[in-house]
């Protein structure tokens, strides 16, 4: 289901729980949700759509990936970059570092550990933050 984009800094604000697999359709909602804005947005945290619990999705190039309780365990070489969100209006200043170790777990709940550099560690640094309730 496409859901609308959350704009509630309070909400946004707060930290996302653990999720479980309960919380499977909620990675289905993100799916749809970030198709229907992927002109303008390459990843979501599941408190944007409205639901504080700790699944983000990333768009890896040929194909979206959610990821469920991700934690980002390894960061190194920092850097500034500006971004947007489709929570906030205009770009904002950030300190992003560009190489990453992730954990998290997929929808089969099989845990996993990736690193990410570039553009695709910015991105799932920008989703984790929103999961803290850290907003650019």
């Amino acid at each position: 289901m496409i859901r609308p984009i959350m704009r509630d800094m309070f909400f946004l604000g707060q930290k996302s729980e653990e999720a479980t697999d309960k919380d499977l359709p909620v990675g289905q909602d993100l799916q749809d949700t970030l198709k229907a804005n992927q002109e303008r947005c390459v990843g979501m945290a599941a408190n944007m759509i409205g639901v504080k619990k700790r699944i983000i999705i990333v768009n890896l190039g040929l194909v979206n990936v959610v990821m469920y309780n991700p934690v980002i365990v390894r960061k190194d070489t920092p850097y500034e970059a500006e971004e947007g969100c489709l929570s906030l209006d205009g770009v904002r200043k950030t300190t992003r570092y560009q190489n990453i170790v992730l954990e998290y777990q997929d929808s089969s709940w099989k845990k996993h550990s990736q690193k990410y550099s570039g553009w695709t560690a910015q991105i799932i640094q920008h989703e984790v933050d929103h999961l803290n309730g850290i907003i650019i």
